[in-house]
């Protein structure tokens, strides 16, 4: 048996691409889901990152962390499907959209645009920078289910929270 030759310069963005590659060409994550669907639950919902600008580095960590654990656990019998999830609104996203229009002041808003105009520009700007929160996600080799995510702005999102609130309340 003969073996390659093994280079002694080490490409690791090319390595790693090459196993991105392998990992989307073989379809790995569903895979993995499919081979262990029927063992124990371990449900993970990713705690969404607020989509109102680029990732940084402190996403990727946190997205390590959020990687780690549910694969540990498929590797220790569970069935761990992750589903991921997009923060899609509150103040971070408004602070943005006011920085856009230079205004600040919520009476100022109402008046000059109006919430109607306000919110959806709020959207359109959350919207805008999933594509790059989707990029590192590839990129970083996280496996989680974009193509099923959650958005906190659908209402379906939101009528569970009221939901389980007033479960809660009573």
């Amino acid at each position: 048996m003969s073996f390659s030759t093994v280079s002694s310069r080490y490409a690791g963005p090319q390595l790693e691409q090459r196993i991105l590659d392998f990992w989307r060409d073989k379809d790995v994550f569903s895979q993995t889901l499919s081979q262990s669907e029927g063992r124990p639950l371990f449900t993970f919902n990713e705690g969404p990152p607020t989509a109102n600008g680029q990732p940084g580095i402190h996403h990727v960590l946190a997205r390590t962390f959020k990687d780690i654990y549910p694969r540990y656990k498929t590797m220790r019998g569970f069935y761990a499907p992750r589903k991921a999830g997009w923060d899609t609104h509150g103040l971070p996203v408004e602070h943005e959209i006011e920085k856009e229009l230079g205004i600040f002041d919520k009476a100022e808003i109402e008046a000059k645009i109006g919430v109607a105009e306000f919110t959806r520009r709020c959207r359109e700007s959350v919207m805008r920078y999933i594509g790059d929160w989707e990029k590192m996600t590839e990129r970083m080799g996280f496996w989680v289910d974009i193509d099923q995510a959650y958005y906190t702005l659908d209402n379906h999102y939101i009528e569970s929270v009221w939901h389980l609130l007033k479960t809660i309340w009573n």
